[in-house]
């Protein structure tokens, strides 16, 4: 098979594997996510592959083997969250705390883990500096920045309550 027909073995052995792994393991996008890696492994290597007489088992040696990775990482997370106390229940977000959130989730993720890190982890710019190994600058930047691009949203949301009422 040329290089060129991964595409036409992708399709004509895709649903046929899901369906193997399905049974396998009882959930299908489990199923659909080790097949989906497995043909992404297979795709990078298809000149080489593509020789083979079944290139499918290959890819289904593969499949199998990332399912069952994935089991055996789901159990030792669930024996890890065994060893774990009740969780403690959270207290419902006050009207403020979703704003802030929704004013958040637009900026820059360096942004919101610097404001983050400071205002809600209490960690001083050293620290912060010294955890995501940049200078103490570059975090009183990315603070300053957050800071501003938040009171402009949260101004301009205060604004047009006020605008509504």
């Amino acid at each position: 098979m040329a290089s060129d027909d991964f595409e036409a073995f992708y399709l004509a052995h895709y649903g046929r594997l899901v369906g193997q792994l399905l049974a396998m393991l009882g959930d299908l996008a489990e199923a659909e996510d080790a097949v989906q890696e497995a043909f992404a492994r297979a795709s990078v290597r298809w000149r080489w592959l593509s020789g083979y007489d079944a290139p499918d088992a290959w890819v289904r040696r593969v499949a199998f083997n990332v399912a069952r990775n994935s089991l055996r990482r789901a159990r030792t997370r669930l024996r890890a969250a065994e060893r774990l106390p009740p969780p403690v229940a959270a207290s419902a977000p006050t009207a403020e705390l979703v704003d802030v959130l929704a004013a958040m989730r637009p900026l820059p993720l360096r942004q919101r883990e610097a404001l983050v890190l400071h205002y809600v982890a209490g960690l001083p710019v050293e620290e912060i500096a010294r955890q995501l190994r940049v200078p103490a600058g570059t975090v009183k930047s990315r603070l300053a920045r957050g800071r501003a691009a938040l009171a402009r949203r949260l101004g301009a949301a205060e604004g047009e309550e006020a605008h509504h009422a």
